[in-house]
């Protein structure tokens, strides 16, 4: 039953993975054009394309969205659960690779 669960969670993490990569890809093409609507050139393209990216990155998950609503958290309080909730996702969607060499170190 536990490798059912840890195989589904594997999936899911995957799954997630690959529409972040179509995400952030999304996110650039989007980004630049607004830049080029907005005809910014040099820094300020840079700068607006990397704000641009990095807010649309920072999108919460549908999970940590459905949990802050369903504890009916607003402002500062919910900013604060979607923050953690996302940063605890990225956390555990982490490859596993890591994890053995952090145990085999700890044994020396």
């Amino acid at each position: 039953m536990k490798q059912l669960l840890s195989l589904a969670a594997a999936a899911f993490a995957l799954s997630m993975g690959l529409s972040s990569v179509a995400h952030a890809a999304g996110a650039e093409a989007e980004c630049a054009a607004k830049s080029a609507e907005k005809k910014l050139a040099g820094a300020a393209k840079a700068s607006f394309e990397k704000k641009c990216i990095a807010d649309a990155g920072a999108a919460p998950s549908a999970a940590c969205a459905k949990s802050a609503a369903d504890k009916k958290l607003s402002g500062a309080a919910k900013t604060s659960h979607l923050k953690k909730c996302t940063a605890d996702e990225k956390a555990a969607a982490a490859p596993a690779a890591a994890k053995p060499v952090a145990a085999a170190s700890a044994k020396k």
